[in-house]
């Protein structure tokens, strides 16, 4: 690959990579339910194509990927799923893939070495947390393929690396819209698994929420799942029950947006835009954009100059963004989003900027500070205004 066409990629869209700790499927055995009738509406963050390449891969690339959900989940391995057809098309790499794979390393070891021994794979990506310890297993026995995980930490110097993207950033902006939204000031917030890549989400959109309104409150109910649209409508309806007029999400189904719709509240949806499942409920939604990150790592391996990262990108990058607003959000508040997400993409601030007060009334970032990202990456508190245990 030339570095003319790198030059002209990061023009079209502001190629991405990652790190840090994500999805996964915690019901090994139960096949997931369906979600919704409608097609997911694409995600607005689909990067441009972008011209041609000018000399083409020493080899044909096969690239396997390995989903923790169903790639029509609207959700996270959708837009894995989105992002893998993309890179196909732009790197005429050969793509295979599997979904809802457990997180089990027996079942991922399994798809794992049949994609490497009789499909010839070079390339394994995996997308859930989970997968980190046998990818790094894996990597070791096959030291001619290249593994590359979604939202772990682990990694070696040769074949294995690791990448995500600092979804806290548009999870902030997309807390200013809620925030101005609520009537109630109450607002739910369906979670997966209590660990810092959902705190770190809660906490930054609580405090999105308290820039445009200082009384609203954040009231989490754990589900301790990825995907699972009963568990995720019921807790959704449990919180609109208990008084929240507004829900946002960190979860893979449109379930949480469906039981808001019924109950004429409003949503903040997750991972890709699902305005077409809850069309009167939905506010906006952070939004992911793999595509990019795909290719540059196909493209690598097929010219012979792979070297494992460990990457955590952010707006500025593209990996991650938010989806277009409801037309009704205030127009003084859609203008401040903007403000804040051109400091964000140019640097001169971030979302863990102090002051920050903890649950407990403790200062954990001071006034001008800027929580550094070892501190992010292992969070284990909520932030004042959030209801609820950060430990499940």
């Amino acid at each position: 690959m030339t570095k003319k066409f790198w030059l002209k990629l990061a023009v079209a869209f502001a190629v991405l990579t990652l790190v840090a700790v994500s999805c996964g499927n915690d019901d090994d055995d139960a096949e997931p339910a369906p979600v919704a009738t409608p097609e997911p509406t694409p995600a607005p963050t689909e990067p441009p194509a972008p011209e041609p390449t000018e000399e083409p891969m020493d080899d044909e690339v096969v690239a396997a990927f390995v989903f923790v959900g169903p790639v029509g989940d609207a959700g996270w391995t959708w837009a894995h799923n989105q992002g893998r057809l993309w890179a196909e098309e732009q790197t005429g790499a050969t793509t295979l893939f599997v979904e809802s794979i457990p997180e089990a390393a027996e079942d991922f070891r399994n798809v794992v070495v049949d994609f490497i021994e009789n499909e010839g794979a070079d390339v394994i990506f995996g997308t859930s947390f989970g997968y980190m310890d046998p990818m790094e297993e894996l990597a070791a026995e096959y030291p001619d393929v290249v593994f590359e995980h979604a939202s772990g930490f682990k990694m070696n110097d040769t074949n294995f690396g690791n990448f995500f993207g600092r979804m806290y950033q548009p999870r902030y902006l997309s807390g200013m819209a809620a925030g101005a939204m609520t009537e109630a000031n109450q607002i739910g917030y369906v979670a997966a698994f209590p660990i810092p890549e959902v705190l770190r989400g809660i906490n930054a959109f609580t405090l999105g929420a308290q820039r445009v309104n200082p009384d609203v409150e954040v009231h989490v109910n754990w589900t301790f799942t990825w995907f699972d649209p009963a568990i995720e409508g019921d807790a959704a309806s449990a919180l609109l029950e208990a008084g929240a007029d507004v829900i946002a999400m960190h979860q893979d189904s449109t379930a949480p947006g469906l039981a808001a719709e019924a109950a004429g509240a409003r949503w903040v949806s997750y991972n890709s835009d699902m305005s077409g499942f809850a069309p009167d409920a939905f506010i906006t939604a952070p939004v992911w954009t793999w595509g990019p990150y795909y290719a540059r790592i196909i493209e690598a391996v097929g010219s012979g100059t792979y070297t494992p990262g460990s990457y955590w990108g952010g707006m500025d990058d593209g990996i991650v963004a938010l989806a277009p607003l409801a037309d009704d959000v205030p127009a003084d508040v859609a203008a401040e989003i903007d403000e804040v997400a051109a400091q964000i993409i140019d640097g001169s601030w971030d979302v863990f900027t102090g002051e920050i007060v903890d649950q407990d009334g403790n200062v954990v970032v001071a006034e001008g500070e800027t929580m550094d990202d070892g501190a992010m990456l292992g969070m284990e508190f909520f932030v004042q205004g959030v209801v609820g245990s950060a430990t499940g």
